[in-house]
């Protein structure tokens, strides 16, 4: 058995990234994640690209420091499909958690979808724990290129950081 051992970094998602990340998502999530960068550029959120040796991302997302007072709320997490359960997530969540601590705020939220046990179960293997639910929506593009609207339910997570 041989064993692979990837360097990873965190470092600011730049626009030049999104080419490089449509395994995170359709091209309408894509402009989405653009103007983030925007926001970004403002200070009122953080949007991370996990990065190996080749620089090229293979897991991102964000902390918007605007959804609730004096909280970093991590949200739009995503590993590329093929590199999952290998520590990306843990290392992707505990750079948002570090760069939340760097503002000098001492607790991180998110909202997990309820059909997503995986991601549950590492937020709380990473001291996440459940505190209510949530209605989300938001629109999606079909295959067709259409636009649809996809609705789900959250379970809202929160973590005391130290």
């Amino acid at each position: 058995m041989t064993e692979v051992v990837l360097k990873l970094s965190a470092r600011d998602l730049t626009h030049a990234d999104l080419a490089f990340c449509g395994w995170a998502g359709s091209d309408h999530h894509l402009a989405g994640v653009a103007r983030q960068l925007e926001r970004a550029r403002t200070g009122e959120v953080d949007y991370l690209a996990v990065c190996p040796a080749t620089d090229i991302p293979v897991a991102k997302g964000g902390v918007d420091y605007r959804v609730k007072e004096g909280v970093g709320t991590l949200w739009q997490l995503a590993v590329h499909p093929a590199l999952q359960s290998y520590g990306i997530g843990t290392f992707l969540v505990e750079s948002a958690e570090l760069r939340t601590r760097s503002r000098g705020l001492r607790r991180a939220e998110l909202g997990v979808e309820e059909g997503n046990p995986r991601a549950r179960a590492l937020y709380e293997r990473l001291g996440y724990a459940a505190y209510d639910r949530r209605r989300d929506v938001w629109d999606e593009q079909a295959p067709d290129g259409s636009l649809r609207r996809y609705e789900t339910m959250c379970t809202l997570m929160r973590k005391e950081l130290a």
